[in-house]
């Protein structure tokens, strides 16, 4: 178990969201944020991702709001480049909660609680189950046919399907997985991270793709729905 420093380097970003126990691979460009790196290697590796608030564009080099709830991670991967830049990957460790900022750095900073997920009961891991069933059900159509040159719609490899969907991957890494590397709004994205508990994020994963295939399926209703 990885504990996190008393204050965690913060990276804001306006378009991505860091779930636990899944990896991120990051170019990082930006001289704050070189430093930041920099600063976590030489320390416990640990920082926080964490989603810009709409609006950031117009104070982007300073501190724009961000959302409460981030994900912290660990770098298990590091190249440094020739010119100072980064290319690193990260790997989820916990949800948490921010309590307050730091600003005595070129980087933010910020005093953290752990937001964890909790255990999960033996009814938790059956629902859980049953949304990872109806979840593969919802993407098959998807990972699992593919158009050839002639028209004819044919099976795709098996190979395909299990790269997306590895039936060996546990229920619960399973979820964080798709809500991440599903092409969904960050917004969303953020909504999920918020759920408290696999179990809801589950079945808030299922319920926003099931309104997915309904709004793709009924002509005109995209727009009723905005």
């Amino acid at each position: 178990m990885f504990t996190m420093s008393d204050l965690l380097p913060i990276f804001p970003l306006p378009n991505v969201v860091l779930f636990p126990n899944v990896f991120l691979p990051l170019h990082i460009f930006e001289p704050r944020y070189r430093d930041m790196v920099a600063d976590a290697i030489a320390s416990d590796r640990m920082l926080g991702m964490v989603l810009l608030k709409p609006g950031w564009e117009h104070e982007y080099e300073g501190r724009p709001p961000v959302y409460p709830i981030g994900c912290s991670a660990v770098i298990t991967h590091v190249e440094r480049l020739a010119d100072g830049r980064y290319n690193i990957v990260l790997r989820g460790v916990e949800r948490f909660r921010i309590l307050a900022e730091d600003h005595d750095r070129s980087y933010r900073r910020a005093s953290i609680e752990p937001a964890a997920e909790g255990a999960l009961g033996a009814e938790d891991r059956a629902i859980l189950h049953r949304q990872r069933s109806k979840l593969e059900a919802l993407l098959a159509p998807v990972i699992e046919r593919q158009i050839e040159p002639s028209g004819v719609v044919a099976s795709a490899p098996r190979s395909t399907a299990e790269a997306l969907i590895p039936s060996g991957m546990p229920d619960e890494d399973l979820v964080n997985a798709l809500a991440q590397y599903l092409d969904l709004e960050p917004v969303e994205k953020q909504a999920l991270l918020e759920r408290h508990g696999l179990r809801s994020r589950a079945e808030s994963l299922v319920e926003l793709l099931e309104m997915k295939v309904l709004i793709a399926r009924t002509p005109g209703l995209s727009q009723v729905a905005h």
